[in-house]
């Protein structure tokens, strides 16, 4: 086995070969085999290359375009991926954790109605980026009342708060078709976690919080349940997708659909969106299989943090929210990058 631990003080050379800016929080990277990958050799490599294959053209430094065009002219996978690729493991200071997230889908109507209340709104065009504008409880007062903003009513406060944290979902409409709202900017308010507040309240005890209980608790206090959605009074509004075919994934950091139980969202300071990533998830459900880096999210920070795409729906949304597990990510960078770091070792 052929390992190499390269120091901090090369991790300058890593952004310089691989493109993305690593941080000077990272400590050390090292060198895989494929070898060293528990489950490499039993992995669905052919699924994984079709995913690699739907957004490495938005991958542009360095030698990404011209593996992307042997991606195109499927190739044997595997093959592919062992001949064109080394293994790297990038690790900071935080522990490895995974997460899940889905894409949600809601029942709404176009219009108004004692079913359907509860607005999605499009972006308000006094809305400045970076700076507060109307707060969660102040919008659910009525601060956006009368502007002609509503996309779609929905049946479920708490079933669009959820939407918000996801940032994109579909709307399954009263006359039986179907819309997909995507995210298009948010109130410049800070994110305060509801499920905390539930503890902190002494509803709950931490280890008994998830995204069910949350949306149990609410539905049975209604009154209440609206006062905990508002502790948070981050707000996101959305944009209709109607370039979405409703049947294909949301769409990620890179513009395109992502692929269930093949996207994940990193943190793009330390791996390259676009990147295939082996990942070797612990739990009560562990998941070896290659996954590519095809989305970002403002609460994955770090070089070992990936959030899972688990679907759509409520099914993929409670799978999603069982998922806090330990592992390992190693992210797949072309082998000239990885000799690179190499040299910068041994050199």
């Amino acid at each position: 086995m052929m390992r190499r631990r390269v120091a901090c003080a090369l991790l300058s050379a890593l952004l310089t070969l691989a493109g993305p800016a690593l941080g000077e929080d990272a400590s050390m990277v090292t060198v895989l085999e494929f070898s060293d990958l528990d489950g490499w050799a039993d992995d669905d490599h052919d699924a994984a290359l079709s995913v690699f294959a739907q957004t490495c053209d938005r991958i542009g430094e360095f030698e990404w375009p011209q593996l992307c065009k042997v991606a195109q002219s499927h190739p044997d996978a595997k093959s592919f991926f062992e001949l064109f690729f080394k293994p790297v493991v990038i690790n900071d200071d935080a522990a490895p954790l995974f997460t899940g997230y889905f894409e949600p889908e809601l029942r709404g109507s176009r219009h108004r109605s004692a079913r359907y209340r509860f607005p999605i709104y499009a972006k308000p065009d006094d809305l400045v980026a970076g700076v507060p504008y109307y707060s969660r409880r102040e919008i659910a007062d009525g601060a956006l009342n009368g502007r002609g903003l509503e996309i779609v009513w929905v049946d479920d406060a708490v079933e669009l708060f959820f939407l918000q944290v996801q940032g994109s979902g579909r709307v399954r409409l009263d006359d039986g078709t179907m819309t997909r709202v995507g995210y298009a900017g948010k109130n410049g308010h800070t994110y305060r976690s509801i499920g905390r507040e539930l503890v902190r309240r002494g509803t709950y005890n931490e280890h008994q919080v998830s995204a069910d209980v949350i949306k149990n608790w609410v539905r049975r206090n209604p009154v209440d349940g609206q006062d905990l959605l508002n502790h948070n009074p981050s707000f996101v509004f959305f944009r209709e997708r109607q370039d979405l075919h409703p049947e294909l994934g949301p769409i990620g950091a890179m513009n395109r659909s992502i692929t269930t139980l093949r996207s994940i969202a990193v943190d793009p300071q330390f791996t390259p969106l676009g990147a295939p990533v082996w990942i070797e998830k612990a739990g009560e459900n562990p998941m070896h299989r290659l996954m590519i880096a095809q989305d970002t999210g403002s609460a994955i920070k770090g070089a070992q943090r990936a959030d899972i795409f688990y679907g759509t729906g409520d099914a993929a949304g409670t799978e999603a929210g069982r998922i806090k597990d330990g592992g390992r990510m190693v992210v797949l960078l072309p082998i000239q990058i990885a000799y690179g770091l190499l040299e910068k070792a041994t050199g």
